[in-house]
């Protein structure tokens, strides 16, 4: 008590059956409030970060929303394929130096060993400032390079009976099938898009804000909102219920 919300923005629902009941949790991203917190009936009370959480024991419920909360709220995609290896390592450093913690490895390479050596590069870099790689789809190069990750391709999502062995799993989905078997593989979130405009002309039309802000209404996962999004979104991004933004070309420019 005493910290009142003067804005938030919708974020995860979460349903939990327990033995005596089954309730549904909405959670909302606060990020402007006032006043001091005040414990009403004795309780200690202290902030924490979710990845340095000492509170023991932890209600079930709080596991998947503190999980939720370590995943940054940027995810950013290569594209070595486009401006090349040298150019793209000299971006990833320069970002990650400046707080970027949550990269795609997604490049299509003719030979796996050029995937797998190009990983290990990325992967030295994200392990030097603290920040989580994933690799898209090539699971056996996830796993041989020791990434943090995986990212499925809406293909490999809708073949999955059963969540990968990865610490985090993301996937990307273009609509409501999708993003249901998504959460119900129990990934760790999802990609959403194109939002404002597709990539290439082979891509799906963009859908816009307000639908994503309907298919993802009541959604458990933390959804990245992704196609023709820069940083400057991330507010918009908050406000129609993403958890954050996801990009490709944009990511690695210098922001205006």
């Amino acid at each position: 008590r005493g910290i009142r919300g003067t804005w938030a923005d919708p974020w995860l629902t979460q349903i939990f059956e327990y033995p005596h009941a089954t309730v549904r949790i909405f959670f909302y991203r606060v990020t402007a409030w006032e006043g001091v917190m005040v414990p009403r009936e004795h309780q200690a009370l202290e902030w924490q970060r979710p990845e340095r959480m000492t509170l023991a024991p932890m209600l079930p419920a709080n596991t998947p929303l503190l999980r939720a909360l370590e995943i940054a709220t940027e995810y950013a995609i290569s594209n070595v394929a486009e401006v090349g290896e040298r150019d793209f390592l000299k971006s990833l450093e320069r970002r990650l130096s400046r707080g970027l913690k949550l990269v795609q490895l997604r490049e299509e390479l003719p030979d796996r060993a050029g995937l797998r050596a190009l990983g290990q590069r990325v992967l030295a870099l994200c392990r030097l400032h603290g920040a989580r790689l994933l690799v898209n789809a090539d699971m056996q190069v996830a796993q041989e390079i020791g990434a943090d990750g995986l990212h499925l391709s809406g293909a490999q999502l809708a073949q999955l009976e059963e969540r990968p062995h990865f610490a985090w799993v993301g996937a990307t989905c273009h609509d409501e099938g999708e993003l249901t078997k998504a959460a119900s593989l129990a990934l760790d979130f999802v990609v959403l898009g194109p939002v404002v405009e597709a990539a290439t002309a082979n891509e799906r039309v963009a859908i816009g804000w307000p639908r994503v802000s309907r298919v993802i209404e009541n959604y458990p996962l933390p959804v990245f909102a992704a196609g023709g999004l820069t940083r400057a979104y991330l507010e918009t991004a908050w406000t129609h219920g993403a958890h954050g933004i996801a990009a490709r070309r944009t990511a690695w420019r210098e922001p205006n």
